[in-house]
């Protein structure tokens, strides 16, 4: 390998973090690599610092071996403190038995919504051998929920960890699961209303209202863990 490929493999490391790759040996952390590629932990690996529960209170996550787990049903959606515009999220998750959860973007706590998701586009997370939802091709894990269907099946089993990456940049969402692309689509134009338009969230008037709010990771009902919960501006 030449030294201009070097060069680049390096910067693509920067740009994408290994870390954040499923069975990596120091998940919660950022290389130097990273931090200089304006990478920042959105979960330190210890406690709940930076999140809080939608509409406010202790998050009733626990940490589990160096993951954000919730274990039972009425830990509550949690939401990050900070607000995000344009961002490339990456984190790995791992789910239970016939479970189900996801990771909301743009979520926003508006005074006549009392649920993340009539705010926030979803990638989703789920046991799509085990779940009824997996049996609808637009909730299936990777899915942009109830709006685009993944092109292939790109989850692992239950008990393992999978690698996800969120990008959303100049009006414009990209979803990865497993090194998959498993969405691409504009964002806010007549071909995304058109979309919207004939989904469950035709019904709620403030969904992808705005391109920016919180980041929230789903309550629903179902163990799911979370680690290498990473942010940066693209």
């Amino acid at each position: 390998m030449n030294r201009r490929s070097l060069l680049l493999s390096a910067t693509a490391a920067a740009a994408f973090p290994l870390t954040a790759c499923a069975g990596t040996p120091q998940p919660n952390t950022l290389t130097a690599a990273e931090k200089s590629a304006g990478w920042k932990l959105l979960f330190n690996g210890t406690d709940t610092t930076g999140w809080r529960k939608f509409k406010g209170g202790t998050p009733g996550w626990v940490i589990e071996d160096g993951a954000l787990a919730l274990k039972a049903a009425g830990g509550g959606d949690i939401v990050t403190e900070e607000e995000f515009g344009a961002f490339e999220l990456v984190y790995d998750w791992k789910i239970s038995p016939n479970g189900n959860s996801g990771v909301m973007y743009f979520v926003r706590e508006v005074p006549d919504t009392d649920r993340p998701y009539q705010t926030g586009p979803e990638m989703q997370v789920l046991d799509n051998a085990g779940h009824s939802d997996g049996k609808i091709p637009s909730h299936t894990a990777g899915a942009l929920y109830d709006l685009i269907v993944p092109p292939s099946d790109a989850s692992k089993p239950v008990g393992e960890w999978n690698s996800a990456r969120v990008l959303f940049n100049n009006n414009h969402i990209e979803h990865w699961l497993n090194g998959v692309k498993t969405a691409d689509t504009s964002y806010g134009d007549d071909a995304w209303k058109a979309m919207v338009a004939k989904s469950k969230f035709a019904a709620m008037p403030h969904f992808a209202e705005v391109a920016t709010g919180r980041i929230c990771l789903q309550d629903h009902g179902d163990p799911v863990w979370y680690r290498n919960i990473k942010i940066r501006k693209p």
